[in-house]
């Protein structure tokens, strides 16, 4: 696999660029930024020994020796890059959250499949092997009764939010804020398991310019209630449980990384714990599923990911229009 990355933030920077030099299947064969961006591009290129930078998307895509384009930019933009990517007959990797909004989703998923194209989101939870352990461990604990979820973390850009300097992360415009940003992990885990659910409302904190800085989402399903916070503006420590009529499980740390796991049945005293993810980078597992798909062809684990990510999408849309909450995208649409 031959992937140009596109972006140079922090999720390009701390994220898939160290990632991939644990990934031998897969070659950093170019990066893009805008042109003001062009600097950090060449840095990262001869950082990661990168052979090709590009400030033009089109002459990138142009690249017959590029299979693969990784969107790590800004939120609200993941849907026209998506989009140009597929059209030029390139594969996808969309960084977390797929897009703005359930129809941008369905749209890109829409024409990936029609061409035949893979398009993978880029959620690190649902290929750990302790993610794995879950859904393996799941069916013992019978009918679920009561799913929390906590995923607390004080933002490297909230005090220059509070001052007033607003960063993408925490602008409506570029559809930022505390649900499609660091909730969406939570949602990931819930709906990996469970499907989506018949019902979402989202009670937020907004800040000064309408965006959440932290909020609950309320998800019900037919046998119970899942209740999933996440705040960018104050931390706590973070964990997921999962009650059952005969047991409970909980993961340990952040949903993203999923350290450990922990599961007891009605009646034992002893819990037992795994750790099975075999890699410090917590990114390094979701890569090399990516190109395990890629070399065998599974085109079915491709269509089981966009799923996901649209009934992800459905949700999340639902409950942020739900809080009141509004993107650029939204005046966009009913401008047009």
């Amino acid at each position: 696999m031959k992937l140009a990355v596109l972006g140079t933030g922090f999720i390009v920077k701390e994220g898939i660029l160290p990632a991939l030099q644990n990934v031998p299947e897969i070659e950093a064969a170019a990066i893009f930024a805008r042109p003001r961006s062009q600097a950090k591009a060449e840095e990262l290129a001869r950082q990661y020994k990168i052979p090709r930078v590009y400030t033009d998307y089109e002459e990138l895509l142009a690249d017959l020796e590029i299979d693969f384009v990784y969107i790590g930019l800004t939120n609200s933009v993941h849907y026209e890059y998506g989009k140009k990517a597929l059209l030029a007959g390139k594969n996808v990797i969309m960084e977390k959250p797929f897009a703005s909004t359930a129809a941008e989703v369905g749209e890109l998923c829409e024409l990936a499949l029609a061409k035949n194209l893979y398009m993978f989101e880029a959620v690190t939870l649902l290929h750990l092997p302790n993610y794995q352990v879950i859904k393996e461990q799941l069916p013992k604990l019978g009918k679920i009764t009561a799913v929390q979820a906590n995923y607390s973390q004080y933002s490297s850009r909230y005090d220059k939010y509070l001052a007033g300097d607003v960063q993408p992360a925490f602008n409506p415009e570029l559809s930022g804020g505390a649900l499609y940003d660091i909730n969406i992990y939570n949602l990931n885990f819930i709906v990996g398991l469970f499907g989506a659910p018949a019902e979402a409302s989202y009670l937020p904190n907004i800040g000064f310019n309408g965006i959440d800085t932290s909020g609950v989402l309320v998800m019900k399903y037919p046998t119970f209630t899942a209740v999933a916070l996440g705040a960018k503006d104050s931390e706590s420590p973070c964990f997921i449980t999962v009650q059952g009529e005969k047991g409970w499980l909980r993961a340990v740390g952040a949903p993203n990384a999923l350290a450990a796991v922990e599961v007891s049945l009605h009646g034992s005293h002893e819990t037992t714990r795994y750790e099975l993810n075999r890699y410090p980078h917590r990114m390094v597992h979701e890569l090399k599923e990516f190109a395990r798909i890629y070399e065998a062809g599974d085109y079915k684990s491709v269509q089981k990911g966009l799923d996901i990510s649209l009934a992800v999408m459905e949700t999340a849309e639902r409950a942020r229009k739900d809080a009141g909450i509004v993107f650029g995208c939204d005046k966009n649409v009913a401008e047009g």
